[in-house]
């Protein structure tokens, strides 16, 4: 196994204590890329989100767990009235794609200062350019990354399966290398992720097309939010950061806000009933941070325009922190 580099160990530290105190990670170098990209969805309004979570209090909060925050600001994004659809099969992919690989670059820079990226969406198509920045950076030091994708949908329809042409539902394939080619290609290689280290948590709105692709691309371990129900969240995590973390220099967190229940998180993209609860959300945090393993972050799809007085991107707030150490003693 090779030795990681220098920046690469700054970037993802040693797992501290698990138990009591503030927080269990040592204190980390942290740099926030807002991505107000909205162009992946039917229903507008997460290009927002960035900005929601920064208001609601997001880098006093990491700096009050100790951690060192840079602000990198937010990725300049097209505006969806000034650019042609393109193909009704993948709806501004060409503009995603150039927003994607602008977002990926920034990642990869972020790593080499040896600071973790907490990237804050806009609509899920930004993770094909977040994780792809992870994975070209430890590529580059002969390692791989797991992928823990927290989302009410699995988000691995094609442009030949999907059935609104929406970019959103498409980066996990496009990760696994499905497609489409654009996004799946960034930095000219694909997959980014090997499907024994991909775990989807929390599903409950999955495409009859999309649980074919889960096949093609061989991903085995996925949690539905039955899972949850009957196996508890403790034991769903625990599993799934082991399978992420497998012969893995660690992994990055995907987390749509839509994984919540709509009455802790109304202000979402694409709600869904039936996701997580309160507490739910915060243990599968806490038990993230606890393992010390993740590289990077990113938190997507928080809509003020159908929020209620912010209150979604607050919880934001308080899940990353959870994620980055926060503790109840």
């Amino acid at each position: 196994m090779a030795k990681v580099s220098e920046a690469a160990e700054r970037a993802v530290p040693a797992a501290g204590s698990s138990h009591g105190g503030v927080q269990s990670l040592p204190p980390r170098q942290i740099k926030i890329i807002g991505v107000p990209l909205d162009l992946g969805a039917s229903r507008r309004g997460v290009d927002m989100g960035p900005s929601a979570v920064r208001v609601a209090g997001l880098e006093a909060r990491l700096e009050a767990l100790g951690h060192e925050v840079n602000d990198g600001g937010n990725i300049a994004v097209a505006i969806a009235e000034t650019k042609q659809i393109g193909e009704q099969s993948a709806r501004y992919l060409k503009e995603i794609t150039e927003t994607c690989a602008k977002a990926a670059e920034m990642v990869v820079r972020s790593l080499e200062e040896g600071m973790t990226p907490v990237v804050l969406g806009g609509d899920h198509s930004v993770a094909a350019g977040t994780v792809s920045g992870v994975a070209e950076f430890f590529r580059r030091e002969k390692k791989k990354i797991g992928l823990i994708w927290i989302d009410a949908h699995s988000d691995i329809n094609t442009p030949e399966t999907s059935p609104s042409g929406n970019v959103h539902g498409m980066p996990l394939a496009a990760l696994l290398g499905l497609g489409p080619a654009p996004l799946a290609d960034i930095f000219d290689w694909s997959p980014k992720i090997e499907p024994e280290n991909t775990v989807l948590i929390g599903v409950r709105d999955i495409d009859a097309t999309e649980k074919e692709n889960i096949k093609r691309a061989g991903v085995t371990e996925v949690y539905t939010m039955r899972d949850i129900d009957e196996r508890g969240m403790r034991t769903v995590m625990e599993e799934a950061l082991r399978v992420a973390g497998r012969g893995t220099a660690g992994y990055h967190v995907s987390l749509d806000m839509d994984w919540i229940d709509p009455e802790d998180a109304p202000g979402v993209g694409t709600p869904v009933r039936g996701g997580a609860t309160y507490r739910e959300a915060h243990l599968a945090m806490e038990i993230i941070a606890d393992h010390g393993r993740m590289v990077s972050f990113e938190l997507v799809e928080v809509n003020p325009v159908i929020d209620e007085r912010n209150r979604t991107a607050e919880l934001a707030v308080e899940l990353i922190s959870s994620a980055f150490g926060k503790k109840i003693l």
